[in-house]
């Protein structure tokens, strides 16, 4: 897959990358409601505690949360439904293939508008990482860090 053009942020799950092996990365669709959109466009939504889950042969976004959007009143959606992906065939074999027999996990990365207006979702396919994995993650990070600035005051 090529670089995703990405136009605006709307919710970015930084924890991801650090809690697990990041494998193979996937750009879907979300089936939405006019008001989980219009809520969207305001630019308030979290992915952080998300994940998706391959059954019936469809991909679903569990544990999103997309706010009430205010001015809809009484005709709003459930904040933490369910949501549908959207994925060729190919891809969602993939996924359900890896999730059943390899026991990996499917990560939201990023929630994003995409140049044509459309809201699109970043998905990783992903290997949890053990706790000595992310310490040796934070101590290569630091390490970058302070290579940086050695180079920086020197140089």
């Amino acid at each position: 897959m090529g670089p995703v053009q990405i136009r605006k942020l709307i919710a970015d799950n930084k924890r991801a990358r650090f809690d697990y092996y990041i494998e193979h990365t996937y750009e879907a669709g979300l089936v939405l409601t006019g008001t989980e959109v219009k809520s969207l466009r305001l630019g308030r939504a979290n992915i952080g505690e998300s994940y998706a889950s391959p059954e019936n042969n469809e991909v679903w976004l569990i544990n999103s949360y997309v706010p009430e959007y205010g001015p809809a009143s009484r005709f709003n959606h459930e904040p933490r439904r369910k949501r549908k992906l959207l994925l060729r065939a190919r891809e969602v074999n993939q996924l359900y293939a890896a999730v059943n027999r390899e026991g990996r996990t499917i990560v939201p990365l990023k929630l994003y508008f995409n140049e044509r207006g459309l809201v699109k979702l970043e998905l990783a396919l992903a290997k949890g990482k053990k706790d000595h994995d992310k310490r040796d993650t934070t101590k290569e990070r630091e390490w970058k860090r302070e290579q940086g600035r050695l180079m920086r005051d020197r140089g």
